[in-house]
């Protein structure tokens, strides 16, 4: 369900900046670096998560220095609501993941357990190395089931939107990290 455009404003209006777009940027701009050493003579299989991943990958693919063949999945655990569910697959990995190195990209590192979910089914369906990459790392303060190799910035344990990360299904969009505005 699309939520209205006065409540979407409203949400912006009454939430706290984390990350401006500059910082984004210089975040990205890091993580490809890393990416670029690693995988540099790799050939790798990219698989973007949608819809979270598509600002991140859509960003960071020109930034990638080598060569590598895409494709995507669509997996959530939250659709529009603000905690994770039940897995629920859209497109699954297809066969084409087969003796590759995978580099899975997503927006966000919540819980881990959409992320470790794909491992296991990228292995399953029988690559040979898997790699992932989040733009963010909650620290969500215990552990998970799986750690990024590729991090761009670590966020609090807080509800984030922006940069791919979506509130009620609104903005994705917005060049910046904004965060709900705890109550006092």
């Amino acid at each position: 369900m699309t939520i209205s455009i006065q409540r979407a404003r409203e949400i912006l209006q009454h939430a706290d900046l984390l990350y401006s777009e500059d910082q984004v940027q210089t975040a990205l701009q890091l993580v490809a670096q890393r990416i670029n050493a690693v995988l540099a003579d790799k050939h790798p299989l990219v698989l973007s998560v949608m819809g979270g991943a598509v600002v991140f990958t859509g960003q960071l693919l020109p930034l990638l220095n080598f060569p590598l063949d895409f494709d995507y999945v669509h997996v959530s655990r939250y659709g529009d609501a603000r905690q994770g569910g039940t897995m629920q697959w859209k497109v699954e990995p297809r066969e084409n993941v087969r003796d590759r190195i995978v580099l899975v990209l997503d927006d966000i590192l919540d819980e881990g357990q959409t992320m470790e979910a794909l491992r296991q089914r990228v292995m399953k369906l029988g690559a040979h190395k898997f790699y992932c990459a989040v733009f963010a790392d909650k620290q969500i303060g215990r552990s998970k089931p799986i750690r990024p190799d590729f991090v761009g910035i670590e966020l609090p344990d807080r509800f984030v939107f922006g940069y791919g990360m979506d509130i009620e299904g609104a903005w994705r969009n917005l060049p910046a990290i904004y965060t709900v505005r705890e109550q006092k």
